[in-house]
């Protein structure tokens, strides 16, 4: 049987929704619209909450092999104020060694957005692994991620509930002091690779106006600070013409919402 004969009968199987007209289909959205728009609004006070979660001090010593040599934890930061290091899975013993990293692993690295983007919100994104340095040159080259990618040499991974199955660190730094602030692994990891996504578990958040943080946190207007990837410059007030755009689509935006709220 042909792909396009076996894809037609599953399709047949299928126990397929109604099909309406664009009214009905409309009418069918809006209802839908209303919990995702509540499921927004919950993610959004779960990231709130998760801003004011305690911290826990990082009182060991850590180092790693990066490309240039060893490194230690505070190096990871590269001058920003927060870490987040994703535990994957790439050393003798994962399945696909050494041509590739864990099969799941190797989705998320795909998935990351430009890192750039999170450099521009005080925040740096790190891989590490078990591998050599020289065989994740290697696999970066070959599958064409640009991910900062460390190699662990202690016990990191063991310490930080990463030695058996991924998962996903947040660390702070305060002047020679880190904390390490959240922990997401499982299911968990699913969502990351996305910029939002990540700035959401970090304790200063995507660090715009509309967010409820503790009073003295960082923040900016909204969309402001946004820009191309190859365009960031530290320090730099955001682009008139880009804030002119960004307000008035939000403008637009809110007028919209008040007259669809339910």
């Amino acid at each position: 049987m042909t792909a396009s004969a076996e894809n037609g009968k599953r399709g047949q199987s299928m126990q397929r929704p109604a099909v309406v007209a664009l009214e009905a289909w409309e009418a069918a959205r809006e209802q839908m619209l209303v919990k995702e728009k509540a499921q927004t609004r919950a993610r959004d006070a779960l990231a709130a909450e998760r801003r004011r979660m305690p911290w826990m001090a990082v009182e060991k010593a850590y180092a790693f092999e990066g490309p240039q040599g060893k490194v230690s934890l505070p190096e990871l930061f590269e001058g920003r104020r927060q870490l987040i290091v994703y535990r994957a899975f790439y050393e003798p013993g994962v399945f696909g060694w050494p041509e590739h990293a864990c099969r799941g692993c190797s989705m998320v690295a795909d998935q990351v957005a430009h890192v750039a983007h999170l450099n521009a919100r005080d925040t740096t994104l790190v891989f590490a692994s078990r591998a050599p340095q020289a065989d994740i040159a290697r696999l970066k080259a070959r599958m064409g991620w640009t991910i900062p990618w460390v190699t662990i040499t202690d016990s990191f991974d063991k310490d930080f509930g990463v030695d058996e199955w991924h998962g996903t660190n947040v660390f702070y730094r305060d002047g020679e002091r880190i904390f390490r602030t959240y922990f997401i692994n499982n299911r968990g990891d699913e969502q990351m690779g996305g910029t939002w996504n990540y700035l959401d578990i970090t304790p200063l958040g995507r660090q715009e106006v509309w967010e409820d943080s503790p009073e003295g946190y960082p923040q900016t207007p909204t969309y402001k600070w946004w820009n191309w990837n190859d365009a960031y410059v530290p320090d730099a007030e955001p682009d008139k013409k880009w804030v002119d755009v960004s307000d008035a689509g939000e403008a637009a935006f809110r007028a919209e919402s008040a007259n669809t709220k339910p």
